[in-house]
């Protein structure tokens, strides 16, 4: 009797069992097939970094802006015994140029077109060396020039920022401007001249840190036409001194040439004017304008810089 009992329980316990195992299985399976089905992953979110471009430091090269197509230049040295002078258009090219380079120059770190010199050679009118443009209204021809009665202007922004001292501490003077007369040829045979030079009517310096202006007198002023041709018809006036230094630092300097006058400016400010009997006189005379660095003086150590920022001419 009790081990029917016992089976029977076990038949059932059995029964139960396996019912319990099928539900909780089935339970499980449906548990993990409803993660599959509603559970989503979260996205993933990729945050790039932006690469940094290297920085490449900009240089700045400044280089003047004066138009060279109306001048020739004139060298302190000689080749094959004569005067180096380079014209257009070979002085465009002065920058490459090998004989023009340790003497005319950009500096590329403020702009200027620098003129150098020293004592050396010399033109055949005088004692001083120079590296200087002269004007050529025709570009590599020095027989056209103008007169006061055309007019010329003349405007440039300079700088002299080294030149020599002398024994007694003084700085020695250059030349930076002038407007230079120039006998016509029928002129030139009139009064017997194997050239065509005349005097410069007009001379600009650099004097111990301030700016010196000389100018042309006719020493008698009954001279006939003829005689007023002559270079040794005119005398220098006492000269005049602007009220302004200048050292080293950047000035700019105007020339303002029409019939029977003659203005000087600096830095558009300071002025003077000539505008006499003598300057009357000078028209008779052709002109033309020159610029750079003409050193007044012999001594073998002496230098000097000249820098223009820019130049410009008119008629």
């Amino acid at each position: 009797m009790n081990n029917k009992i016992t089976d029977r329980l076990s038949v059932k316990e059995i029964i139960v069992a396996s019912t319990f195992i099928l539900f909780a299985t089935l339970f499980f399976a449906c548990n993990n097939e409803s993660k599959e089905i509603n559970t989503e992953e979260e996205p993933i979110v990729v945050v790039e970094t932006p690469v940094e471009e290297p920085v490449v430091e900009e240089k700045s090269f400044l280089l003047p802006d004066i138009d060279l197509n109306n001048w020739k230049v004139t060298l302190p040295i000689t080749e094959n015994g004569k005067l180096i002078e380079v014209e257009p258009p070979e002085i465009l090219d002065y920058a490459t140029n090998e004989t023009l380079k340790p003497f005319m120059y950009n500096d590329s770190t403020d702009g200027s077109l620098v003129f150098y010199t020293y004592p050396g050679e010399t033109t055949a009118n005088s004692s001083y060396s120079r590296t200087e443009l002269r004007e050529q209204m025709v570009p590599g021809s020095n027989s056209t020039n103008w007169t006061f009665a055309q007019g010329g202007r003349m405007k440039g922004t300079l700088s002299v920022p080294e030149i020599s001292q002398a024994a007694n501490g003084d700085y020695y003077r250059t030349m930076v401007m002038q407007i230079h007369g120039r006998l016509t040829n029928e002129q030139r045979d009139l009064i017997g001249e194997n050239d065509n030079n005349a005097p410069p009517v007009l001379k600009i310096y650099w004097d111990k840190g301030k700016i010196r202006v000389k100018t042309k007198v006719l020493k008698d002023l009954n001279a006939t036409y003829e005689e007023s041709l002559h270079t040794d018809a005119w005398g220098d006036d006492v000269g005049y001194n602007f009220p302004v230094e200048v050292v080293d630092q950047m000035f700019t300097l105007e020339i303002i040439a029409s019939e029977g006058r003659m203005e000087v400016i600096l830095n558009n400010e300071h002025s003077v004017v000539y505008d006499d009997i003598h300057m009357e006189k000078w028209g008779i005379f052709e002109n033309y304008f020159k610029a750079g660095n003409y050193l007044q003086t012999t001594d073998e150590a002496a230098t000097a810089t000249v820098k223009y920022f820019d130049l410009v001419v008119t008629h």
